[in-house]
């Protein structure tokens, strides 16, 4: 699982970083633009990471933070899928595709970890 959520959580960071230049703040509406997008980042981040300690350490916890991240990848991709069928045309550069595949997959791959077995 740790494999997993690492790729998910770098995938998803990759994206955020990516999402500064095409200023995703205006296709969400971002209240505060900007700032309101950096401080959404701060608390989303921050969560990823503080569950990726949980997950590095085996507790209780790091199941739950998982499944919230593993959802978030494949959420993000699926959100922005959505935009580029309704006619968006950010991210839309090869790196940018390639990164919310990125989210995709490593998301579907962590989804499947917590499979029970």
């Amino acid at each position: 699982m740790e494999r997993w959520y690492l790729a998910t959580l770098l995938a998803l960071i990759l994206h955020q970083i990516d999402a500064a230049f095409w200023q995703e703040w205006t296709m969400f509406h971002v209240p505060g633009g900007i700032q309101g997008f950096l401080l959404f980042n701060l608390f989303a981040v921050g969560a990823v990471l503080w569950g990726y300690r949980h997950t590095l350490l085996g507790t209780s916890k790091a199941r739950a933070y998982a499944l919230v991240c593993g959802a978030l990848g494949i959420g993000t991709a699926l959100i922005h899928l959505a935009f580029a069928l309704l006619g968006r045309n950010e991210f839309h550069l090869p790196l940018s595709i390639i990164v919310l595949l990125a989210c995709f997959v490593s998301g579907g791959g962590l989804l499947l970890q917590l499979r029970p077995r």
